[in-house]
């Protein structure tokens, strides 16, 4: 059955709501930040917040699928939608974070998921969703780009020759 408080809390939840969590001035910055990452490594990182998911999702998430799978289907969507999947070395990752459920997602392409285990994935998550749950939400995604950055560097650094082409955008995406 359809949790219709779900569903009004979602319905209740917009844009407006993601822009208070990230205001413009903390998008600009947390841009600013994946641009200076994207230097270091050849991965690509997206930051992706969204208000609430449509009714479609909340649809399966009543009545054929967890929640917690159906926010992550979510974030393939994202992730397929923002085109992270096509990046040269596969390498691209979105930290994907659903206001209405405070639930964070993070997809990474096959080419990192072969250098890092899932216990290392939600480690960053974890910390994410300690920060979070504090309100500190610039220092939550900072501190969660960081992380991912090190590990983009650790596994894809940039040859010094090469450097790094920006292969996607570096706004993050508030919805």
């Amino acid at each position: 059955m359809v949790n219709l408080l779900r569903v009004f809390k979602h319905r209740w939840m917009d844009r407006s709501d993601t822009v208070r969590a990230v205001p413009d001035d903390m998008a600009d910055r947390l841009a600013r930040r994946v641009a200076a990452s994207e230097v270091r490594h050849s991965g690509e990182v997206r930051l992706c917040v969204e208000a609430s998911l449509p009714t479609s999702y909340l649809w399966r998430a009543g009545t054929r699928q967890p929640l917690q799978a159906v926010v992550r289907e979510r974030a393939l969507t994202w992730f397929g939608r923002l085109r992270i999947w096509d990046t040269e070395h596969n390498n691209g990752v979105l930290i994907y974070v659903l206001l209405a459920e405070h639930a964070i997602e993070f997809v990474a392409d096959r080419g990192l998921t072969r250098h890092v285990d899932t216990a290392a994935w939600q480690a960053i998550v974890d910390r994410l969703g300690t920060r979070l749950r504090e309100g500190a939400f610039e220092d939550g995604l900072t501190q969660a780009l960081e992380e991912v950055s090190a590990l983009l560097v650790m596994h894809f650094p940039v040859e010094e020759s090469a450097g790094s082409p920006n292969e996607l955008p570096d706004a993050i995406v508030r919805c």
